[in-house]
């Protein structure tokens, strides 16, 4: 079934394109590409009973465009593929697990190029609707464990070998590893995440080489910020109800900028977690002490990747204060910045929108959204 969906949809994608094209230079540097995964899921918790199907299986088709220069960060960054791509997965048990489709954004750096061979990375990240769920009523599904709600978090992180045979058709293979995960918004949630390899093709209808902008860019000062970021999260809590709960977030950092095209920082985080502290007072824990016990205070290091006004961002940090549910002693969070304002001058140098995912290894805490400035 997979052969056939792969065969299909590669050849009428490419057959329509082929035919609307023409010699249009327009869309030059535009191109679908598609691959066939295949992984097992792992097990990352003891919590994780479900079983462990023999073999998952995917189908990803993702629409690209080589960026060639009409942005700055397109020559900083050594001209990436942007994309937009679709993943269906069966993982191998459709009356525990379901399936997924997920929609995501991405990013395809270029790590090594080497005459006709390339070597690449790409992150994606997305919304993924997964068919079956935990649940308790009918249709009853209490073996499922590890996911509480149809819609999630995607994403995906591929590493391909490529080989280019000529400008119109590219060949892959190469390892991903795929995640999805409510981000404990509802319970149970210890997500699903599936490794594997993965074999697929490129199809440019025009060519792959749009005609590249190369100028000399302005050089960026390796400049260093105070900067803060406000943010709000949400959890399901283990009390009367199962009420969703917010966490309130509040970071202050120093960062500075190295090669123009990336951030380094470092600063505290604090959080004060209103589920474990419905979950201490509905069950008389710690009567007296629920306010001391339910934030959390932390140090943190981390990189951000810088391409235009969006920052990709990793953080790790290490706890000095837990609430009363204690983790792992780090923890990290991934995710992104989208900056309103980026001035080299001025008081207010960035204020920014952020959106990232706090996690203990690959099991996710919460989802935090938050406002954030530079000075």
């Amino acid at each position: 079934m997979y052969k056939v969906l792969f065969v299909c949809v590669l050849s009428f994608t490419c057959s329509h394109l082929v035919a609307q094209t023409g010699n249009n230079d327009a869309l030059a540097g535009f191109g679908i590409e598609s691959n066939l995964l295949a992984g097992k899921i792992i097990k990352h918790s003891p919590k994780f009973t479900a079983p462990i199907p023999t073999l998952s299986e995917a189908l990803d088709v993702n629409f690209i465009w080589q960026t060639y220069g009409r942005k700055e960060w397109h020559q900083r960054r050594n001209f990436p593929l942007i994309g937009v791509g679709i993943t269906y997965t069966n993982y191998g048990n459709n009356a525990v697990f379901g399936q997924c489709v997920g929609i995501y954004p991405n990013l395809q750096i270029p790590l090594l190029r080497r005459g006709k061979f390339e070597w690449t990375f790409r992150l994606g990240d997305g919304i993924g609707y997964v068919t079956k769920r935990y649940q308790a009523t009918a249709p009853v599904d209490t073996i499922n464990t590890a996911i509480g709600s149809h819609l999630n978090d995607f994403a995906i992180f591929m590493m391909d070998l490529r080989y280019h045979i000529n400008d119109h058709w590219h060949i892959q293979v190469g390892a991903n590893f795929t995640h999805i995960s409510n981000a404990d918004f509802q319970q149970p949630n210890l997500g699903v995440n599936m490794a594997g390899a993965h074999i697929g093709v490129q199809y440019y209808p025009q060519n792959c080489h749009p005609k590249r902008i190369i100028k000399e860019l302005p050089k960026l000062s390796n400049r260093w910020l105070a900067e803060a970021r406000l943010g709000i999260a949400y959890n399901e809590a283990r009390a009367k109800g199962n009420p969703e709960l917010p966490t309130y977030l509040a970071s202050v950092y120093v960062s500075r900028r190295w090669l123009g095209k990336n951030k380094l920082f470092g600063g505290t985080d604090y959080s004060f977690s209103e589920s474990t502290h419905a979950f201490l007072k509905n069950y008389g824990v710690d009567l007296g002490h629920q306010d001391a016990h339910s934030w959390d205070g932390a140090f943190f290091v981390g990189n951000e990747f810088l391409i235009g006004r969006l920052g990709i961002m990793t953080q790790v940090g290490v706890y000095y204060q837990q609430t009363y549910l204690r983790q792992d002693p780090y923890y990290e969070k991934l995710g992104g910045n989208f900056y309103i304002i980026n001035n080299e001058h001025g008081v207010v140098k960035e204020l920014f929108v952020s959106a990232l995912l706090k996690t203990h290894l690959i099991i996710a805490e919460f989802a935090e959204f938050g406002v954030g400035a530079g000075f």
